[in-house]
């Protein structure tokens, strides 16, 4: 990705965060354009949400550089925060107040909003995620999926340029998902910018342009969907009962193939190898009696799992 620095909305280069001898995060290099909805994707423990603590000032980076819309963290942090929206590592609300209530008394702790405006403001907010009925509510009687909502609703109390959500989706069944995900999608539509943390395959392949991957404190690849699918390598499959011979032609074409069994050998099919017309033809002119032939690129979930060595939730 390679995006100037004035079309980002995010944007970190050797960020740094380690507790003790243990580095959570190792000098990483995220590019978060404007306008994207950005997956920020791994297994748990990746080191997550301790870079969205260090963009949102919460930690203090142990080195390295954070521009948040144009602007230099944490100098800028009173001009830029107030266009930031988020929701870290749950939402957390006073249970005997109601959805409004706990929304007012956030609102009057924000040095930066207009006190006049503040019912009206996150009365839109409620109707925008769909709580506008249950506003009056205490929020103990709240499902897991409504807080998860009325904490969005918190990160869009005010008008926001950036939306930085940390696991939405997290611990809800698919109901709340799915409302959680069309929320995101309505947000996504009005132009703003969304970086999402998850560890969900199937939520950031459903609502994000762009990605990121972490594995152990690291960023081991970045860019958008289309571009991750692309770079992950490809498998071809031989069904034919001149095994040996189809060995043998693979491997004089640079591939690393194997037996599947008998009558099948398989091979990675790395970009910029022969064409698979070329691979069949070559197979052919050695007089191997093609019986099959395929070609399929590794899925998503196996990309991830070859960038980070572990499986990835793919549902709740």
């Amino acid at each position: 990705m390679n995006e100037a620095s004035g079309d980002l909305a995010i944007s970190t280069r050797g960020l740094s965060k380690a507790f003790g001898k243990r580095r959570a995060v190792n000098s990483i290099d995220l590019a978060v354009p404007h306008g994207s909805v950005f997956g920020f994707l791994g297994p748990n423990g990746s080191g997550k949400t301790t870079t969205i603590r260090m963009l949102l000032g919460l930690a203090a980076p142990g080195s390295g550089e954070i521009t948040l819309l144009g602007q230099s963290m944490p100098g800028a942090a009173a001009r830029v925060l107030p266009r930031v929206g988020a929701m870290v590592e749950g939402p957390a609300f006073y249970p005997f107040l109601s959805g409004r209530a706990n929304l007012l008394r956030f609102d009057a702790a924000n040095r930066s909003t207009d006190p006049r405006t503040s019912r009206r403001r996150i009365d839109a907010a409620l109707e925008r995620v769909g709580l506008a009925k249950a506003a009056k509510l205490a929020v103990h009687a709240y499902s897991l999926g409504m807080k998860q909502r009325l904490g969005i609703a918190n990160a869009l109390s005010t008008e926001r340029d950036l939306l930085i959500l940390d696991e939405p989706t997290n611990g809800l069944d698919p109901q709340g998902t799915r409302e959680v995900r069309n929320i995101i999608a309505g947000l996504a539509a009005e132009g703003r910018t969304i970086f999402v943390s998850s560890h969900l395959l199937s939520e950031i392949e459903q609502i994000c342009t762009h990605v990121a991957v972490m594995s152990v404190g690291t960023l081991v690849a970045q860019g958008t969907l289309q571009e991750l699918r692309a770079s992950g390598s490809s498998r071809i499959t031989v069904l034919t009962p001149d095994a040996a011979v189809a060995l043998a032609v693979l491997e004089s074409l640079g591939l690393e193939p194997r037996s599947d069994g008998p009558g099948s050998v398989g091979a990675l099919y790395p970009e910029g190898s022969a064409a698979p017309e070329d691979i069949v033809a070559a197979l052919v002119a050695a007089r191997v009696r093609v019986r099959g032939f395929s070609s399929d690129r590794s899925s998503l979930e196996q990309r991830f799992v070859e960038l980070t060595g572990e499986g990835f939730n793919l549902a709740q």
